[in-house]
């Protein structure tokens, strides 16, 4: 067996038995990975526009991101705490309604007793709060990680790269290598044409809501950015509280806010991405819709978030080192030999 077959195939047995044994494992790397993009491309930016060593532009870079978090924290961190807080107390009070007014119709009953759980009875509850316990010194666990890995890797992304190039064939070595730097680029111009894009979603959303007078406007338009990461499902999910916000207004109002996040997911599907996207892989929706399908069953909430990234970091591998390596060369050498054989 040649050494590149070996060196291959280790590596797809090693990935594919720490998936098994421990799923969540691969996505935290992945996410810190993702982070180490966000840290590194911003401190390159930096260093070229002032000429600082690429060490010295992360560090402004990073610290410019948290002075601004804690600008924006301390500026609008009261108003959009109230208005969580009224979202918190209203979604129960519409999400009654709704129900009342489903129970109206033969069909709204049937629906509503389907998707009703019986609440749970002694031990079940104390299992269900243990459960949600562990799950949030778990999720606080790897948020933690995922720092520690973006930074130590954005610190120093050519060590990372030269041991993961020493565990394939030499034969195999620039090839990979040229694959992880378009990888490293494909996955750059996606997250900062996401940003923007969440940032173009966030103030539409907000400014489209006020304007029409829907309430908590400012915590919704916030919502609609943070969800809109999520391609396709995300602007879904980002429109339930506000719709169910603008429920007890009036079915005016409801019309209304549907066709703000409407006229807002329009704007961004065939306007704003195509113009600030224009560097990275176009993934066909279906591919997207079900890579995060896939990911958010079997890895959760994390695997829905970075199913998108992770598709298109995949795609790109898989055109550069199967499609074209091995596919179009094996064409390539069909050619040849029936030239040859011409000959």
């Amino acid at each position: 067996m040649s050494p590149r077959l070996v060196s291959v195939s280790v590596l797809a047995a090693g990935l594919l038995l720490l998936v098994v044994l421990a799923p969540a494992v691969p996505l935290v790397v992945f996410a810190g990975i993702l982070l180490a993009v966000f840290l590194r491309g911003g401190g390159d930016a930096i260093a070229r526009a002032t000429g600082l060593p690429g060490g010295w532009g992360m560090a402004v870079f990073i610290t410019g991101v948290v002075a601004a978090m804690a600008a924006a924290a301390a500026l609008a961190a009261p108003t959009v705490a109230d208005q969580f807080d009224e979202l918190w107390r209203q979604i129960p009070e519409t999400t009654g309604e709704f129900e009342r007014r489903l129970r109206e119709y033969a069909w709204g009953e049937l629906l509503v007793e389907r998707l009703q759980q019986p609440p749970a009875l002694g031990p079940e509850q104390g299992r269900a709060a243990a459960v949600a316990f562990a799950s949030v010194f778990s999720a606080i666990g790897s948020i933690v990680v995922i720092a520690f890995i973006g930074l130590y890797v954005a610190a120093a992304p050519e060590t990372y790269e030269a041991g993961l190039r020493l565990l394939l064939a030499p034969s195999l070595r620039p090839r990979a290598a040229a694959a992880l730097n378009e990888a490293g680029r494909v996955l750059k111009w996606w997250l900062a044409g996401q940003l923007l894009s969440m940032l173009i979603v966030g103030v539409l959303t907000g400014l489209g809501l006020w304007l029409v007078g829907a309430p908590l406007a400012l915590v919704l338009g916030l919502i609609a950015g943070l969800l809109s990461f999520i391609p396709y499902l995300g602007p879904v999910l980002a429109a339930v509280p506000g719709l169910l916000v603008a429920l007890p207004e009036g079915l005016t109002m409801v019309g209304w806010v549907a066709a703000v996040y409407v006229v807002v997911q329009v704007l961004e599907s065939y306007l704003v991405t195509p113009l600030i996207q224009l560097e990275q892989v176009r993934l066909p929706p279906a591919l997207t819709l079900a890579a995060q399908i896939l990911f958010g069953i079997w890895f959760g909430l994390l695997g829905l978030l970075l199913a998108t990234p992770f598709a298109a970091v995949a795609m790109t591998l898989a055109r550069r080192l199967y499609v074209e390596d091995y596919l179009e060369g094996e064409a390539g050498a069909a050619g040849g030999d029936r030239r040859a054989a011409a000959e």
